[in-house]
């Protein structure tokens, strides 16, 4: 079983990696296609686990202690298959 973890940064904190990608899009020629441009991360954990519910659960609490800085980011949790 896998879970797949995307962290951002909350809406309001300023993304200064966003911002400047933003930027070279702007100068590539993509000016009038990309509206804003935030940059987060994905982490793939392989778990031990059958158990989808228990898995969240740990997963969940691998992000509040770890995985996450829930002061200035969010998380979301895909466990599959």
């Amino acid at each position: 079983m896998k879970a797949i973890v995307n962290v951002a940064l909350k809406q309001g904190v300023l993304d200064d990696q966003g911002k400047a990608t933003h930027h070279a899009l702007d100068t590539l020629g993509f000016k009038e296609i990309v509206k804003d441009v935030r940059i987060g991360k994905q982490i793939i954990l392989e778990l031990n686990s059958s158990d989808e519910k228990s898995a969240k659960e740990e997963v969940v609490k691998m992000c509040q202690k770890l995985l996450a800085n829930t002061v200035i980011e969010d998380y979301d949790i895909e466990i599959v298959g």
